[in-house]
């Protein structure tokens, strides 16, 4: 039976016999003895197999190449050799599946750009091993955070007729003829196609999930959301996954309250459960980082108003590329700047202007702002928004009617207010941004599997 090298290297017992398969990383090749460094992708260094000339099939193993496939029997032993505690004496080298020196990562080091063209070959890299193993491991931990606290786990649609007003431009889903539709008014007919109407791929899970909040109390989605915004930054994709948290009879404060316990449990996750790799990520792709989550992790979490934060900005005296004015969102080069140089840590901006926020969002009482938080953390800026969100049936309609919103497509959202409605608040959180600040990666294509960005499908 196969053993994960991961487990071999963490519970063999020495002098036992193993098998283990996976693929072959480096090879040196002497006449008498082979070294071999195989990883089958549980852990970051894999294991050193060791093969004297006495194996069977010795004179096989010059055929073996980098990225060889094979399957390795042998005896778990003591490594005289600095830097691992263990290696496999090898009884028997099969190989599985051969390679020669056309596999493209014969080099150890390659260029994010080299490696984004060969995205089904990356995975085996050392830093994309690392990667991907930490964004399984964080998918893991936000599903058991929300399940520890009695959050219902909610599929919400990812063909949606809703855009969530505003929240960007959609994919549309289709199964009119591209070459002919049917027209109707010189515009396609929407109306014979399979929906009966115009649809698109979601841009979030929010209203839907807020309908589940307001029968099940606490919720929260995980799953893909997609935005056609022709955008080619390093922060941006077109595909992408949100972790959505709905809680009702909750308020703007709970909601923060939620989002800095929520960020608090992943930071010490990451730095726990996942040390290996978020070493390699300290060592190789940003020195300090652990430094850094760890800071997150014991922070206290201030909470400053939007007001507030535009007349520090204002004050700070140092000449910012966007304007600083109530009334005008906050640019990454404000939130770093408040959360990096004014309080030093994490930090909520609360209580936005009512023109720059969604429809949805509750008006407060001072009829300028809205109860709208964001989460700024050091180094990248927001990493989480959300509001509490306008419970009330006629400042709901009033505000629809401002913003020239239709409200017949939102029927079902407005018939949510009309009875049984209550407070209720939530947040949204972009995984890729999260794994992309708990790593150091800088670009939002090198921490999911297969990016998708506009022009770039292939994979």
């Amino acid at each position: 039976m196969r053993t994960r090298i991961s487990n071999l290297t963490a519970h063999g017992k020495p002098g036992q016999g193993y098998e283990v398969a996976g693929w072959v990383r480096s090879i040196r090749i002497s006449k008498e003895i082979a070294f071999i460094t195989l990883n089958d992708g549980s852990n970051l260094p894999g294991i050193q197999v060791v093969a004297e000339q006495g194996v069977a099939n010795f004179a096989d193993i010059g055929r073996l190449g980098t990225g060889a496939a094979v399957r390795v029997s042998g005896t778990l032993v003591e490594s005289p050799a600095a830097g691992q505690a263990w290696e496999l004496a090898a009884t028997e080298i099969r190989i599985i599946g051969a390679a020669d020196e056309t596999f493209p990562l014969q080099k150890k080091r390659h260029s994010f750009e080299y490696l984004r063209s060969i995205a089904h070959l990356r995975p085996r890299s050392n830093t994309f091993g690392a990667v991907f193993r930490l964004r399984s491991r964080l998918a893991q931990a936000i599903h058991s955070f929300f399940a520890e606290r009695g959050f219902l786990y909610v599929h919400t649609p990812i063909i949606t007729a809703s855009d969530c007003e505003g929240a960007g431009e959609l994919f549309r889903v289709t199964t009119l003829d591209p070459a002919s539709p049917p027209l109707l008014d010189a515009r396609p007919d929407y109306g014979q196609d399979f929906f009966g109407q115009k649809t698109g791929l979601t841009v979030s899970g929010q209203l839907e999930g807020e309908l589940f909040a307001l029968a099940f109390s606490d919720i929260y989605t995980f799953g893909p959301t997609f935005r056609a915004e022709n955008s080619n930054t390093a922060r941006h994709a077109s595909e992408f996954w949100m972790i959505e948290p709905e809680m009702a009879f909750a308020n703007l404060s709970d909601d923060a309250d939620l989002a800095e316990e929520f960020v608090r449990y992943l930071c010490r996750f990451a730095l726990e459960e996942c040390a290996e790799d978020m070493a390699f990520f300290d060592r190789h792709i940003e020195n300090g980082l652990q430094e850094r989550i760890r800071r997150v992790a014991e922070a206290d979490f201030v909470r400053m108003d939007y007001s507030d934060a535009i007349d520090r900005l204002q004050r700070s005296g140092v000449s910012f590329a966007y304007p600083v004015e109530w009334g005008l969102d906050l640019q990454t080069e404000h939130e770093r700047h408040l959360s990096e140089h004014v309080v030093g840590g994490p930090l909520f901006i609360l209580n936005y202007p009512r023109e720059i926020k969604a429809f949805y969002m509750r008006q407060n009482e001072d009829g300028r702002t809205v109860a709208a938080m964001d989460l700024l953390v050091p180094k990248v800026g927001e990493i989480i928004g959300g509001s509490q969100r306008e419970e009330r049936l006629d400042l709901l309609e009033q505000r629809m009617a401002e913003l020239g919103i239709a409200k017949e497509p939102l029927w079902w959202y407005l018939e949510s207010r009309r009875w049984g409605s209550c407070p209720h608040a939530g947040f949204g959180l972009g995984f890729e941004r999260l794994v992309m600040y708990l790593s150091g990666m800088e670009n939002i294509r090198d921490v999911i599997p297969f990016p998708r960005t506009p022009r770039h499908a292939e994979f």
